[in-house]
């Protein structure tokens, strides 16, 4: 398995910085494109509002206010909805056995 030298990555970032100051390079840039809808991706997982609420750490009325363009997910809430876009699986989880059955 490859080791990550993270105070190797910070130097050569500030080294890029400092290239890129005295133009002698381009930084490397990267962005991050909005997620699907709430309602979109609610409807994805299979979730009712209620339940997608219970998932999202927000009250039903939030969802009903994100899925009716009342209001916008902000900060946390949209790099979960970015999560649950990508990873589904993490916010929808089969019922499971109890230990000894």
């Amino acid at each position: 398995m490859n080791e990550r030298n993270v105070g190797n990555e910070i130097l050569e970032g500030l080294q890029e910085i400092k290239r890129f100051k005295k133009g002698e390079a381009d930084l490397k840039t990267h962005s991050l494109r909005d997620p699907l809808k709430p309602r979109e991706i609610r409807q994805r997982l299979n979730l009712s509002q209620r339940e997608f609420a219970g998932v999202m750490g927000v009250s039903a009325r939030t969802v009903q206010d994100w899925e009716q363009g009342r209001r916008n997910p902000r900060g946390s809430a949209v790099e979960l909805l970015r999560i649950a876009e990508k990873h589904p699986d993490i916010f929808v989880q089969k019922e499971s056995t109890a230990v000894g059955d």
